[in-house]
């Protein structure tokens, strides 16, 4: 089939685009910049295409053609924008991308939201039908495209929503990157009791669910919580990334009231100056909100069973961070 992966050219995008490809699918990656080592996509076959989904006549090129939607290209750790800019790209970037899938009757249609959409779960492990209680603009925008994605599934679009957890593996850059980096160290500063929970998701496992979301008659016009078979407390998860990398760890503990407050008073005075501050609210959220969730609906309808479990997935990609030279 031929598909389109919007995003195509970030961690979860990219790694996405080579499974397709890897199974045979025609791809078209869009993005709106190169992402680390893009060129590898082309090198393997994909058409890349620079451009942004806010953009209607280039997703109007782009979808020629398109049997197969996933929707992954969102606005998520942007400092230097103002919050419309969410909007724009998370929402209004939807609906176009949306619009111009149903015009093309596309078979189906699969949009990327994030776990974030529950906020802090009161009650872990939560599911799906867990209060919707976004903590910012970025989770508070995937949000609001869902009932959007609805919309269209009523039309008559086949979609699909999908919520990952906290993505991480070989090929990221960024999300658990400083959570290696303070491991390699030896010391860990724990702000808080280090109990909250956190629930990780390898992105194999999280390609799985993109593709079992892609069979005929699978999770029509359902949303599922995607993420690996076990939670953990945070700390718990900061020794076993120190067993993955062989290395003792550390780990002293402070308040954590200190650090919200800087990191929302660093966020506002950096700002104006379009800095990106070292410390912010939604980092500072990892030691305090629980992330927890069941997958049972995503095991019953689509069938998915993520296989690579915690110490296995932190040991591949603290293999891949010191090979690439980041630790």
């Amino acid at each position: 089939m031929k598909v389109l992966v919007t995003g195509g050219t970030g961690f979860t995008g990219k790694a996405l685009v080579r499974r397709l490809l890897d199974e045979g699918h025609e791809v078209v990656a869009l993005d709106y910049q190169e992402g680390l080592k893009t060129e590898e996509l082309r090198q393997w076959g994909a058409k890349v295409v620079i451009g942004t989904v806010t953009n209607r006549a280039i997703v109007k090129e782009v979808m020629a053609g398109i049997e197969i939607v996933h929707h992954l290209a969102a606005a998520f750790r942007e400092m230097d924008v103002p919050n419309s800019y969410y909007d724009e790209v998370n929402v209004e970037g939807t609906k176009i991308v949306l619009e111009e899938a149903f015009q093309q009757k596309v078979k189906k249609f699969i949009y990327c939201s994030t776990c974030g959409v529950h906020g802090n779960i009161d009650h872990p492990p939560g599911g799906e039908d867990s209060p919707i209680q976004p903590a910012d603009y970025y989770q508070r925008t995937k949000y609001e495209a869902e009932p959007i994605v609805e919309e269209y599934f009523r039309k008559g679009l086949k979609t699909v929503i999908l919520r990952p957890a906290a993505i991480y593996g070989p090929g990221d850059p960024e999300r658990f990157y400083m959570i290696f980096k303070r491991v390699a160290k030896g010391l860990f500063p724990m702000f808080g009791s280090g109990k909250t929970y956190y629930h990780p998701l390898y992105i194999d496992n999280l390609v799985d669910a993109f593709m079992l979301a892609m069979a005929e008659g699978k999770g029509d016009g359902q949303a599922y919580l995607i993420a690996d078979e076990q939670y953990f407390e945070i700390e718990e998860l900061v020794k076993r990334t120190a067993r993955a990398l062989g290395v003792s760890i550390r780990i002293p503990h402070f308040p954590v009231m200190p650090v919200v407050i800087a990191g929302h008073i660093c966020e506002k005075i950096c700002k104006p100056f379009h800095i990106t501050p070292i410390i912010f609210p939604r980092r500072v959220d990892w030691y305090r909100q629980n992330r927890a969730f069941k997958i049972d609906k995503a095991k019953k309808d689509l069938g998915y069973n993520p296989h690579i479990g915690i110490d296995e997935g932190l040991r591949r990609t603290g293999e891949w961070y010191k090979k690439e030279g980041y630790l």
